[in-house]
């Protein structure tokens, strides 16, 4: 895309679907405790099997985080609880997705958003841009995230896996956005720090996709697919609302 084709599309979005983790919020900081923790209750408390869970679904022990593109890195609680119930968790699907759900809610009453994001999100309001979330995470989880840190009020929709609008990185969470404020989808832009948003913006023919270099992915994993990638969400007001 060129120059004049980047500003062509930046000037015409009127509306900003954000992701929450690596987006909004620290994800190393959040998830590397709370998916150990997770993992020890699929595996009710044996050690082996904790480490064994946290593998087998992406977490890296060199690093100490999930992978780029992993399940840990990207997939919802079903899908987690899914794939480690199909390595030996001794739980029904149901059971084990609540428990992980009701954890991931508690930690995000206390989570902090990445540096810069209040001063970004209340720019983006002033400037009459209509703002979302999108996330993997529960509704429920969003939702105390955004109360926890006083920007609910910023945000007029949130969706996660569970509200009605499909997963990522099927379209339907930048559909009912789109629905929801009334604005074409041409006229969003979705920002992420995974693959599963930029899919999901493509496939749902967004006016832009941003990848964010905050949570999992590095840059080489974003920018042959992303329109622009930024260092943070942080920095969204002045890329958007530079005129060159």
């Amino acid at each position: 895309m060129t120059q004049e084709d980047l500003h062509s599309r930046k000037t015409g979005i009127t509306a900003v679907l954000f992701d929450k983790d690596g987006t909004l919020l620290d994800f190393d900081a959040t998830w590397g405790p709370v998916y150990r923790q997770a993992a020890s209750i699929a595996a009710r408390g044996e050690p082996a099997d904790t480490e064994r869970f946290l593998l087998a679904s992406g977490f890296d022990p060199a690093t100490g985080k999930p992978a780029a593109g992993s399940l840990l890195a990207a997939g919802n609680t079903e899908e987690i609880a899914e794939a480690w119930i199909a390595v030996g968790a001794d739980f029904r699907l149901e059971d084990l997705t609540e428990k992980l759900d009701r954890l991931f809610v508690d930690r995000m009453h206390d989570s902090e958003p990445l540096p810069g994001i209040r001063e970004a999100v209340d720019l983006l309001r002033a400037r009459d841009y209509e703002l979302g979330v999108a996330s993997s995470d529960s509704e429920a989880a969003i939702r105390a995230f955004l109360a926890g840190t006083g920007l609910e009020s910023r945000f007029s929709f949130v969706t996660g896996y569970d509200t009605g609008h499909g997963p990522k990185p099927e379209p339907g969470m930048v559909h009912g956005f789109a629905e929801a404020i009334d604005h074409p989808a041409s006229r969003i832009a979705v920002i992420g720090d995974n693959m599963h948003d930029i899919d999901m913006a493509r496939a749902a023919g967004a006016g832009l996709t941003i990848g964010v270099l905050t949570g999992t992915s590095l840059r080489q994993d974003l920018e042959p697919h992303a329109d622009v990638v930024l260092d943070s969400a942080a920095d969204l007001p002045e890329f958007l609302f530079d005129p060159l």
